[in-house]
């Protein structure tokens, strides 16, 4: 904690009045208190609503969960859950009910194109109760971009944004996605949403970042499936998981991924993960 010297503040000179200076004061040696004890340590929590008849018939690959898992931890937000839905509109209205209460952000991709099936803006605004229209700056971007006879009633569709939104800009295709409350409504096309993704996330809550070490265990999921899950209960800091591949040297295989907030817990459920893998390769 760097020290706060009384000569820093201005107690009675300047903006500040002597109460207004002493109570920046004592916000400092708080704040200062709480960052040096890892006080701040909030999880903040993410759902994720896939959109789209095409995903779940399999004639498109969802190229989105992965990326967006991954990028949301590296910032600080846990994933915990994402659901699958068709372009229908109770099934998105539900969904993203029981979602936006559950978490504290929900991420949507899909169903914001020009087309009669792209239902998802509609839904959203019936979720949240609220009318739907053409947002003026979504007009005005589409203009620019398209202009004249091209700007159809079709390409029209991308600039409806439900009553409270805000744009949610991307250099790729300028048609933006939008966000209302803790929702985030972005494209189902990767590349769109990679670029939606990369704007909203500077003004993203974030937590205490979640820290992950794999072992490779060099033995069956079988063969440690009793000690790992001792090794676990001893340490509830930490989420423990094993996962099983197949070696082409050794056959069947195990990786045991050890995550933790707390880099000392991480680091003490990881030993302890060490040292019973060295225990049943020597018993085998």
């Amino acid at each position: 904690m760097k020290p706060i010297h009384f000569a820093d503040l201005s107690f009675t000179n300047g903006s500040f009045g002597s109460y207004t200076a002493l109570t920046v004061f004592v916000g400092l040696i708080v704040a200062g208190v709480a960052a040096s004890l890892n006080v701040y340590t909030a999880v903040i929590t993410a759902g994720l609503l896939v959109i789209g008849d095409e995903i779940l018939s399999g004639r498109t690959k969802d190229k989105n969960v992965g990326y967006i898992a991954e990028y949301l931890t590296a910032i600080g937000i846990e994933l915990k859950e994402v659901r699958v839905v068709a372009d229908e509109e109770p099934a998105i209205v539900e969904a993203l009910n029981a979602l936006r209460s559950r978490y504290s952000y929900v991420f949507t991709t899909g169903g914001i194109g020009p087309t009669h099936d792209d239902i998802t803006a509609d839904a959203v605004a019936k979720a949240f109760g609220v009318a739907i229209d053409h947002h003026p700056e979504a007009v005005a971007l589409l203009r620019a971009r398209f202009g004249g006879a091209e700007l159809n009633e079709a390409r029209m569709r991308m600039a409806r944004v439900p009553a409270g939104g805000e744009l949610i800009h991307n250099k790729v295709s300028t048609a933006p996605g939008f966000r209302i409350g803790n929702v985030f409504v972005m494209a189902g096309v990767p590349t769109i949403m990679q670029a939606m993704l990369d704007y909203v996330a500077p003004t993203l809550r974030t937590g205490a970042k979640m820290h992950s070490e794999t072992l490779r265990a060099d033995a069956r999921e079988g063969d440690i499936g009793g000690p790992l899950a001792e090794v676990a209960k001893a340490h509830p800091g930490a989420l423990i998981g094993s996962y099983p591949f197949f070696d082409d040297k050794r056959g069947p295989n195990t990786n045991i991924v050890v995550r933790s907030r707390d880099p000392s817990q991480l680091a003490a459920a990881k030993s302890a993960v060490e040292t019973m893998l060295a225990r049943v390769r020597q018993a085998l």
